[in-house]
């Protein structure tokens, strides 16, 4: 069989494809973009966007992630806006990021984006999301720092530092500004604490709350444009009341001074009050059905009240209350003063149960004359003898037996209270005496310690063992 002759690929052709090839690896080699690929593009608004160009590069943790693709103006204001394209590296990028303009190495020259990618919460925007102005930062330049402290501008600032230094060396009541300062760190944490919760609560517990609240204190606003007048008393009705605060600047200061302590109690006060709010709860819903009863009680009370009307009127228990009010008043009186005396009564009981009945359950050692029982036995035997010997003989009265004569035994008594000094007498026999003898004066009284802390008489002393005084 005959063979065909093979007809190869000719050489032009073999040639430009090779060419081709050439042109497309070089241009993989040297371009970082693949040419039919779709980068992801992040925009961005910035103040200024001189510092910028066509190709600055882009940056995340100082790593290469993009470049600066263009230019322009944001919307036909002075804020630039940046357009960047990103690599797969650098994705994502959440909503909250922030991006910088900040200058390059010293060897580098020129500037770059740095990018700060956000926070893991918030979400991951898509491609051709603009980042707002409020996100973005321009470098400051040192030509800019100079321009805004010129001389006056400089003069000023050293009046300002001067006068602050001053008015926190300047002593008041003792301390320097900067030591009341200090102080208030001592609260400042709190204080902090409770600001961010203020501050959350601000927010609001629904999306968009915070808008609601400025678009209507924008209305307030445009309200009061509308009513300038309003607006005028206003402002003459709130300068008259900083007046009349100023005018109480001290009893203002106290209290400012006792609002920490007062806000350190209230809130243990609303702890408390918080956890008895649950037990409140439970009591209020128990309480529900006595107060739906409530009705019904009335109506069942009315006869009753109805009977009780006459009964409470003024010729029935209305008059006798008008007649017991002065006595009402009396004992509210005496209700008032029985406290003094109750504490009496009490030194009183003490008295007695500490220092008069064991005085008196004391047995008396009188030698051969001692009766063997408690004195104060022998006090009532004593009074019943004496009535004995006083009674007539046909028991319908008293009368005084009265013996004279005279013995050979003198008998001095004690002091007279009429003739102020002793008595003088005879006796047929000498006298017994008495026990314990008689120490010559009465012992000493004492008026500031307590009767129930006096201690007991030991009328079984020494003084007791002696002779028996004759004399007296």
């Amino acid at each position: 069989m005959a063979r065909r002759p093979y007809k190869g690929m000719s050489p032009f052709r073999a040639g430009l494809i090779a060419i081709l090839v050439i042109v497309v690896g070089t241009y993989f080699a040297f371009s970082e973009q693949l040419p039919f690929g779709h980068p992801f593009k992040l925009e961005a608004v910035f103040r200024s966007g001189v510092n910028v160009r066509q190709g600055t590069p882009v940056r995340i943790a100082g790593v290469n992630v993009g470049q600066v693709t263009s230019v322009s103006h944001y919307r036909g204001t002075q804020l630039a806006l940046v357009t960047m394209s990103i690599d797969k590296g650098g994705l994502p990028i959440r909503s909250d990021a922030t991006l910088k303009i900040r200058p390059r190495l010293f060897l580098e020259g020129n500037f770059f984006v740095d990018v700060q990618p956000g926070s893991p919460s918030a979400p991951s925007v898509h491609s051709g999301h603009v980042i707002p102005v409020a996100q973005t930062n321009d470098p400051v330049q040192l030509d800019q720092v100079l321009t805004t402290l010129q001389r006056g501008t400089r003069r000023d600032l050293e009046k300002l530092l001067q006068g602050y230094g001053t008015a926190l060396t300047t002593p008041v009541r003792g301390l320097t500004a900067a030591q009341s300062l200090n102080k208030t760190f001592v609260y400042s944490s709190g204080a902090f604490r409770d600001a961010s919760l203020v501050n959350l609560g601000l927010l609001g517990s629904e999306p968009h709350d915070l808008s609601k609240l400025i678009a209507s204190a924008g209305r307030v606003s445009a309200a009061l444009d509308r009513d300038e007048p309003t607006l005028q008393d206003l402002i003459s009705n709130l300068n008259t009341t900083i007046a009349a605060t100023a005018a109480q600047a001290p009893a203002l200061q106290r209290a400012v001074q006792l609002l920490g302590p007062t806000l350190t109690n209230a809130r243990s006060a609303f702890t408390d009050l918080d956890r008895a709010l649950p037990a409140t709860r439970a009591f209020a819903l128990e309480l529900i059905p006595g107060v739906n009863e409530t009705p019904a009680t009335i109506a069942a009370a009315r006869p009753w009240l109805d009977q009780m009307k006459p009964f409470l009127s003024k010729s029935e228990l209305g008059g006798l209350t008008k007649q017991l009010a002065p006595a009402t008043q009396d004992l509210a009186t005496l209700t008032a003063r029985t406290p003094a005396l109750l504490k009496q009564l009490d030194l009183l009981d003490r008295c007695i149960t500490k220092t008069i009945i064991p005085t008196g359950n004391i047995k008396v050692n009188d030698g051969a004359f001692s009766t063997g029982t408690e004195n104060y036995k022998e006090f009532w035997y004593a009074m019943v003898g004496l009535a004995g010997e006083g009674q007539n003989f046909d028991g319908n009265g008293q009368y005084l037996r009265l013996a004279t004569g005279g013995g050979g035994h003198l008998i001095q008594s004690g002091n007279s209270s009429y003739l102020d000094a002793p008595l003088f007498g005879n006796a047929i026999s000498p006298p017994v005496g008495t026990r314990p003898a008689y120490p010559g004066r009465r012992p000493p009284y004492v008026s500031t310690t307590p009767c129930y802390r006096s201690p007991v008489p030991d009328v079984n002393g020494p003084a007791s063992t002696g002779p028996a005084d004759h004399t007296r």
